[in-house]
This record gives C-alpha cells, structure tokens and sequence, in this order.
C-alpha cells in the first residue's frame, strides 16, 4: 500500500502542477478590453439590463441579442473586461480613470469621450476651446499605456433633423463644432491607433437608439457595439 500511496501524492502533485501550468497559460493569453471616457461606453444604467457596449463585446447577451451569438470575444480567446468608462465624464477627468492602471498581457483600449465637452460649453465654441480639448486627449491617449487604441468620435442625438434641436442654439453652430470636435479626435485616432465612426452609423438610426434624449438605449448600446465589433475581433 505504501507503494501505491506514494504514486497517488506523485500523480496528485503533478496533477496540481499541470493545472497551475494551464491556468498560467490561460492568464497569458488573456486578452483585456479596457474602456475609458464617457456614457457612450457606460450606458449600463440607461436600460433595466444594466447592460453596455463593453460586456457585450466580451460576451454578449444571446437572450437580448441573438443576431451576435458566437460574435464576441470570449468565442474566441479568454477574455475579460475593466470597464473603466464612467457616465458624464469630461476630457478633464479621464485622469481618474487610469488611476491604479496596470496593464498585463495583451489589451485593447476603447475610448469615447467629447460629448459632455460640447454640452458643456463647446457646442458654442468660437474660440480655442475645441483646440484645447484636443490637446488634452491627445496627451492622454500618448501616455495610455495600452495598445492598440480604438478611440470613438461623438454621434449626433438630432440624427441630422435640426426638427430635434434641443440646445436651443442655432443648429449650424452646433454641427459645425462637433465636426471640429469630430475632426480632432481622428488626426489623435489616426496618430496613436484606430478611429470607430459612431457618428456616421448613428446618422442612419432612429430615435429608439437613445433614451434621455442623447444617452444610448438598449438598443443603442448594441449598436454602439457593432460598430466596435470589427475592429475588435480583427484586432
């Protein structure tokens, strides 16, 4: 019997060892989606599913949205998310965001941000309002530590129709200083990683892609991740 009991331990501890030798490949082939920005990405409490674009390019809701089954990361490789993306967020405070960053293995950053920046006074810019916001997002996209990067422009809530106009300022204004705004965040995609054209798809939309007027729906939130989708599993 000692014979035996011996052979058992050995078989045992090879037995742990060889998963902890698995689990170790696992962790290193590990891909991690982290997102950064604004409610484009955080959009979770805008519909009762809790549910946004990132967990869906992870792995998606097959009861929600069956036209995606088997279209996501996890079908693929092992896969997680840090969802760092926080609703209302500002060029300003995406700093916040990085905080405690640490990047191992292999990692995609998504990144949307600008849209509280126009609503928040840019939307009127006649100056060097838009200029700085760009510097500042091109400073924190070159120092983010993850690539690639699939930065994300800003859409446009009216869908094109001036009808929908719900900033009370003249519309031309308004198009023309997000097509600034949409013009500086490609020369930073173009520089440091990949533009994702949100605006052009949700110009094809309808208004049941939003809900509190600008902030994606469920629906939108799913489309927020198709327009990801491409990018992501090419990468």
């Amino acid at each position: 019997m000692a014979p035996l009991r011996r052979r058992f331990i050995q078989l045992a501890g090879g037995a742990s060892f060889l998963a902890l030798l698995g689990c170790n490949r696992q962790e290193q082939g590990m891909l991690t989606l982290y997102t950064f920005g604004d409610s484009i990405l955080d959009c979770g409490r805008y519909n009762e599913f809790g549910v946004h674009p990132g967990q869906l390019l992870v792995q998606n809701d097959d009861r929600l949205f069956p036209e995606f089954q088997g279209q996501d990361l996890k079908s693929r490789q092992p896969a997680r998310l840090e969802h760092r993306a926080r609703d209302g967020a500002t060029v300003d405070s995406m700093l916040a965001q990085v905080q405690g960053l640490r990047v191992e293995g292999k990692a995609i950053a998504l990144i949307t941000i600008g849209g509280n920046d126009l609503l928040r006074g840019l939307i009127r810019d006649s100056g060097a309002g838009i200029t700085t916001f760009a510097n500042t997002l091109d400073t924190f996209v070159q120092n983010l530590p993850i690539r690639p990067v699939l930065l994300g422009n800003v859409y446009d809530p009216t869908l094109g129709d001036d009808r929908r106009n719900f900033l009370g300022i003249e519309p031309a204004i308004a198009r023309k200083n997000l097509q600034r705004m949409n013009t500086a965040i490609q020369e930073i995609a173009n520089r440091y990683g990949q533009l994702v054209d949100l605006h052009a798809h949700f110009l094809k939309g309808d208004p049941s892609w939003f809900t509190a007027m600008i902030e994606p729906s469920l629906r939108g939130a799913s489309e927020v991740r198709r327009v990801f989708l491409p990018y992501i599993i090419g990468k």
